[in-house]
């Protein structure tokens, strides 16, 4: 504590100022400080430059549903800690830490409700739980989303989020690329939309995975997709990269997504894309 801190707190007169820690948040955009209330008003996306920020499952399904009503479906059962894996830190500690920050079982969640009054399936991959890695949690809880998409007769919605595959289930977790695909298949065998919206950011083994199978691919604006990391391919090919290399523009630009859209935009966009997939197979609630 600094000489001046010290006197001024010895002053009795002099009282504190108040001010809440959650007052005001950064824009990891442009650096800007921005009133928290109007940022979350305006769906966790800065007003200034249009930054979207990360935001998790509870967030994506009552900004997407119709009138905030959703059902969160059960998350499945899975061995825990398979592996007995440990780094800096056992993977058991490591669980439980993204649990009590999240609030969530695991990297993946499900719901169902109505979107433009139209049924439907959501799935969200949350990057604050270990950086949404895909492990045999997620793997199960995906391709549980899939069967309640084939029970309902909806499209399945998936709004992926991850830093890749879960090193600490090892090949445990590489599994659940081929098994995510094989549910994708059953989706189509049943005649059901199966719908991507990449976010920031999907990268590694979800990129390979699931996240680039869908029949329509959206991306939310400046997104940061990739299979592997700049740095690596750059060293690799010894070339330097474009700038926006690896963004939501970039993708679509060279054709490798469908669409960019605003995630004020989204909801509107998926409710058209669901009667235009589902050629009135979609039932309405």
């Amino acid at each position: 504590m600094s000489w001046l801190n010290r006197v001024r707190n010895a002053i009795p007169f002099i009282t504190k100022r108040e001010t809440p820690d959650n007052l005001w948040h950064k824009c990891k955009g442009c650096g800007q400080m921005v009133f928290r209330k109007e940022w979350e008003d305006n769906l966790h996306v800065c007003p200034n430059c249009e930054h979207h920020g990360r935001i998790g499952p509870h967030l994506r399904f009552q900004y997407l549903f119709d009138d905030q009503k959703f059902t969160i479906l059960p998350s499945p059962k899975v061995a825990e800690d398979p592996l007995k894996f440990r780094d800096s830190k056992r993977y058991a500690d490591r669980l439980k830490a993204a649990r009590a920050q999240t609030g969530d079982q695991d990297a993946f969640l499900n719901a169902r409700g109505t979107i433009d009054g139209k049924k439907a399936v959501v799935g969200v991959q949350n990057f604050a739980f270990m950086g949404g890695s895909m492990g045999q949690a997620v793997g199960e809880a995906f391709i549980a989303g899939v069967e309640a998409a084939i029970a309902d007769k909806a499209p399945f919605i998936v709004f992926t989020a991850s830093g890749g595959a879960r090193m600490q289930e090892g090949i445990l977790s590489l599994m659940q690329m081929p098994r995510s695909t094989v549910a994708i298949e059953m989706l189509h065998d049943a005649g059901l939309p199966y719908i991507v919206v990449l976010t920031d950011p999907t990268s590694g083994g979800v990129m390979a995975a699931y996240a680039m199978l869908g029949d329509v691919h959206i991306a939310e604006p400046q997104a940061t997709l990739a299979f592997t990391g700049r740095r690596v391919i750059e060293s690799t090919i010894r070339e330097k990269l474009p700038e926006d290399f690896q963004t939501s523009e970039y993708y679509l630009e060279h054709g490798l997504i469908d669409m960019v859209t605003h995630r004020k935009d989204l909801r509107e966009t998926l409710g058209k894309l669901i009667g235009f997939l589902s050629n009135g197979r979609a039932e309405a609630a």
